[in-house]
């Protein structure tokens, strides 16, 4: 989940990196609880103890201990979950997250695949009524249908919110993506910590920022307001504790580069062209099974032995 110091996506992070990585989580978690209720707690403590469950078992059955990083999976995977969850919702995506998505696989550094992701995307297809049509509004406390910032800006008509409201998470959204400032506060002090590698995200956010703009002057019904497109969505949560990921990330500086325009193409195209409101997830697990590919990649590899 975090950067080291080296090239080596296997190498377990520090335990000051985890720790001040887990710190940026429990921020964003903790603002949650303010906005949203109690709620979020209950989910977050859910998605920890089935995550918990499968790392004893599959630490047995490996005679092997379990890595300290092992609670950042259901943390980004609580964040990632609407606040109107249920608390078996947040026990089956977890669950099957850590075991489809990491335990499968040997472990930490060795999963293909963000672990946090595979359960999400396996609540949308299992459950979409409650992952996208059932909303906390956290200015009047009301379940909402489908009026996210995102769906609201996909949709074409009037956009309510303003960047205000957007940054300050005043809106309706997942449990971590709303609160956007301080989403980039930690992610620009996890990137000057060197805990976080900065070059996929800024490549993913470039690239969302770019071809919006860019879209926009051909087709303007098509692509929508580029700093909007920034400001919406889970875009600046994946930035920064996402598409940062080292283990699922290519590994050479340039590949990673390509990483984060290949995840921020993909997210644009599902949002502009696809029924699903968001891309950002199946943008990432898509570049995800892509990353080994792309640092087979001989021009990248002989780049980035230059650069190191």
């Amino acid at each position: 989940m975090i950067s080291s110091q080296s090239s080596n996506p296997n190498e377990v992070p520090s335990q000051r990196n985890l720790i001040v990585f887990a710190s940026a989580l429990g921020v964003l978690l903790l603002y949650a609880t303010y906005i949203f209720g109690l709620n979020v707690l209950l989910i977050t403590g859910i998605s920890i103890a089935f995550a918990f469950l499968v790392e004893v078992v599959f630490a047995k059955v490996r005679k092997k201990t379990i890595e300290n990083a092992w609670i950042i999976v259901p943390l980004i995977f609580a964040l990632m979950m609407p606040p109107t969850a249920t608390w078996w919702m947040a026990a089956i995506g977890s669950t099957f997250g850590v075991f489809f998505g990491k335990a499968i696989f040997g472990g930490l550094g060795k999963n293909v695949f963000h672990p946090s992701v595979v359960g999400i995307l396996f609540l949308y297809f299992a459950f979409p009524p409650y992952m996208l049509t059932k909303w906390l509004n956290p200015v009047t406390e009301d379940v909402v249908a489908t009026a996210t910032p995102l769906i609201t800006l996909n949709r074409g008509i009037e956009f309510p919110y303003s960047v205000t409201d957007l940054l300050l998470g005043n809106v309706p959204g997942t449990i971590g993506e709303t609160f956007r400032l301080g989403i980039i506060v930690l992610g620009l002090l996890l990137i000057l910590l060197k805990i976080i590698d900065w070059k996929a995200p800024l490549a993913f956010l470039t690239t969302i920022f770019v071809v919006n703009f860019a879209g926009g002057l051909l087709s303007p019904d098509k692509f929508k307001d580029p700093l909007l497109s920034l400001l919406v969505g889970g875009v600046m949560f994946a930035a920064f504790f996402l598409v940062s990921d080292a283990s699922t990330a290519p590994k050479y500086p340039y590949s990673k580069i390509i990483y984060g325009i290949g995840i921020g193409l993909i997210t644009v195209i599902i949002r502009n062209f696809a029924t699903f409101p968001e891309g950002v997830v199946f943008a990432v697990i898509i570049m995800n099974a892509l990353a080994p590919i792309i640092d087979s990649m001989k021009i990248n590899q002989k780049f980035s032995e230059v650069s190191q």
